[in-house]
């Protein structure tokens, strides 16, 4: 039973990659931020809903450096 439920997590997260690959958030062209980072991982971890309409987006604010 451990090893089915292994083998769904990681089709699902494959299927997941192919996404965020299709959406090309691996490209070298993108700048990397908090928000880009965070809409590639939560990409990836909702899988398959991706392809039932999902799209998934976070809004992320990094507080400033003070002077």
């Amino acid at each position: 039973m451990g090893r089915l439920i292994g083998i769904i997590v990681v089709v699902w997260l494959l299927i997941g990659v192919l996404a965020a690959f299709q959406r090309d958030y691996f490209s070298d062209n993108r700048d990397v931020s908090c928000k880009t980072a965070s809409d590639t991982a939560l990409t990836v971890v909702a899988g398959p809903l991706n392809y039932v309409g999902v799209n998934p987006k976070v809004k992320c604010k990094v507080p400033q450096p003070s002077e």
